[in-house]
Formats: C-alpha cells, structure tokens, sequence
C-alpha cells in the first residue's frame, strides 16, 4: 500500500509556514513504516529537537484506478479517518534550504498516526470538521470545507501518476496551527460525524 500525502492544502497553514499557496496540489510519499496504529506511543527522534504534529482528514481508498474522471472521484475514498503528519521541522527547513527533497523529515518511522476509519457517509462530505487537542487543549481546528483542492480533485490530480490501489492512504493536508510537541504530550484527534464527535486516535510523546 502507498501512503500519499498533500501539502499545503489549506491557505492559512501555507501562509503561517511562509510558503506561497500552490497552483496545483504538493504531493510527497511515505513510506509503509511510517503508519502508527492502534493508538501506539510515539517516541520522539534524535535527530531532531522541533517536531511537529499536523492533523489531517486521511482517505482509505476502496477500489482499483488510475486516470480517475471527475464524475468518478467520489467512488473511490468510501471511508476516512484522521490521522498525524508528524514533520522534523528543523529537518526539513535546512534540507529546503539546500533545494532537496525533504523525506526523511516527513517519511521517518512512526510519523503517520493513523485511525481506525468510519463511513464518509457518517460525515458531512462537504464540510467535514475535525481537530486535534493536546494536552486537553485544541490545537488545531480545521474543516474541508475549506481545502484548496478538495478530495476529488486529489483523487483525479494523484491517479494521473500513480495507480490507486485498495488500501491506500491519502493524507490530504492540515489546515493552521501545527506546532511543537514534547515528551510528555498527549494528542487526541476528534472527528465531527452526523450524529457525534468522535474521538479517533489518542497518541503520547514519549
């Protein structure tokens, strides 16, 4: 399975990090040894000293495709869940800085929390809202409703390159607030369904 991440998907996250608002969706991999499941602790790397959490709305994709059509789109992702972007900050910026890729800033072991999944259509597939609290306190508060690209175009813009397969993850960005964690956190992220907010996954720095 492939986990296919989008950065920059939310205006206010790109302008809080200083970068310019994209034109087309900023798509990076990682690889499967980044899933954390099962709300397993994460153990903060040594080779960086700012890490970062970004929560994001992630889709499991249901069936088979490549060279998606828009009308089709919406077939493909029957269920989401949330999960963390963990991001070495400081990794990234100074790979940046040196015009290279930055995977290993975003790819390490354990940087993909993951939920369990439930029904797109137990949500608003429109607007779906969602956060993440650390420590009892919201951190991040996002909606996709305001997504630059929305699922769909993701869904067309990635089978373009890449075959979609049953399994597959898409991260499809965080909205503003990312921020540092410490050992010692507890992150806990929480969807709003139809009926409930649910919490999804509950995740400690150590």
């Amino acid at each position: 399975m492939k986990i296919i991440c989008i950065g920059r998907n939310y205006a206010e996250h790109a302008r809080e990090l200083n970068n310019p608002v994209p034109g087309s969706p900023v798509v990076f991999m990682k690889p499967p040894s980044a899933l954390l499941v099962n709300n397993k602790p994460f153990y903060y790397p040594e080779f960086t000293k700012d890490l970062h959490h970004e929560v994001e709305v992630v889709l499991k994709i249901g069936k088979n495709g490549r060279h998606v059509q828009p009308e089709f789109a919406a077939d493909y992702y029957p269920e989401i869940g949330l999960g963390i972007d963990f991001t070495a900050r400081d990794v990234q910026q100074r790979l940046k800085d040196k015009g290279h890729p930055w995977e290993i800033a975003k790819g390490f072991d354990g940087s993909a929390v993951i939920s369990d999944f439930v029904s797109i259509e137990e949500c608003n597939r429109g607007a779906i809202e969602f956060e993440l609290k650390k420590n009892g306190e919201t951190v991040q508060h996002g909606n996709t409703k305001d997504l630059l690209f929305s699922f769909d175009d993701i869904i067309v813009y990635v089978s373009q390159f890449f075959k979609l397969q049953m399994g597959d993850l898409i991260y499809t960005g965080t909205p503003a607030g990312v921020g540092p964690v410490q050992v010692g956190d507890r992150l806990e992220g929480f969807l709003h369904t139809k009926t409930a907010v649910k919490s999804m996954f509950q995740c400690e720095i150590r």
